[in-house]
């Protein structure tokens, strides 16, 4: 059981690794592509982890030792993959901002005024609608 375990482990650590990569580099479409097998192999890892625990015994010696350094390495790529997820979020948020605020009507100004006096801007027209 503990080699289910260990393997699932590697997969879920190879596929952070790519995600982490992509995300890494801005390559936000690649990283979305590799989201679904990230999580594919967290869900694997998830049920190999549960069976070890309810059926299998502590590994000893060497086996003991990869599964430690395993353990690290997930911690590790786990962590930057966070890191980065919430990077790369950020940097969407402050890219839809810039698109909405562009996007949005800007006052203009309208009519006559007094020589020398420009005329007070008007706001633009607007909506509301609600039901009760």
């Amino acid at each position: 059981m503990i080699d289910t375990l260990i393997l699932a482990g590697h997969r879920l650590a190879e596929a952070l690794r790519a995600e982490n990569e992509a995300l890494a580099a801005l390559d936000l479409p690649r990283a979305a592509r590799l989201a679904a097998p990230k999580i594919a192999a967290s869900d694997a890892f998830a049920v190999a982890y549960a069976a070890q625990a309810k059926h299998g015994s502590a590994p000893e010696g060497p086996v003991r030792q990869a599964a430690s350094q395993l353990a690290e390495r997930l911690d590790a790529l786990g962590r930057e993959n966070r890191r980065l997820l919430e990077r790369a979020v950020a940097l969407q948020s402050r890219v839809i901002e810039t698109i909405a605020g562009a996007a949005l009507p800007r006052t203009q100004v309208q009519g006559y005024a007094p020589a020398g006096r420009a005329p007070a801007p008007r706001p633009p027209a607007l909506a509301i609608s609600a039901r009760v």
